[in-house]
């Protein structure tokens, strides 16, 4: 495993890797353990009702515990979702979605954690997911 990346360092790794992806997040804050990641919502992100889907959220939280591993890590493009679930709590605003991911446990294959999901201007979650990645080569 590679050393800790930046915020910046993980855009232009997420860029390249995933160029379907660009412009899609914006990485607030990466560190050890943990990130905060923001998808901004356009009308792609809504369903009926004029709330955010479901894949849109569970997408986020993908995405920032992925990037939360990628600042622990280092560099690992083959580092792979093994399990998640989402629970969603409330009905999130047609506002931009915010991911907070930690990572609770490290070990040497597999990273285990969660990611709460807010709202714009709300400091209630709108949803809880539960996360494992493995890590190749770990």
């Amino acid at each position: 495993m590679g050393g800790k990346m930046s915020a910046a360092e993980i855009a232009a790794f997420l860029d390249q890797v995933f160029p379907q992806s660009t412009g899609m997040f914006v990485i607030e804050d990466a560190g050890h353990m943990r990130a905060r990641v923001r998808m901004p919502v356009d009308d792609s992100h809504l369903r009926p009702g004029d709330t955010i889907s479901g894949p849109s959220m569970f997408w986020l939280a993908d995405c920032a515990f992925y990037v939360a591993v990628l600042a622990t890590v280092g560099r690992e493009d083959q580092a792979v979702t093994t399990g998640m679930s989402i629970n969603f709590m409330r009905r999130p605003a047609k506002a931009d979605l915010t991911g907070e991911a930690r990572i609770l446990k490290l070990g040497r294959r597999l990273a285990v954690g969660d990611v709460l999901l807010f709202s714009d201007g709300d400091d209630r979650p709108v949803a809880h997911a539960q996360a494992t990645y493995a890590i190749p080569g770990g």
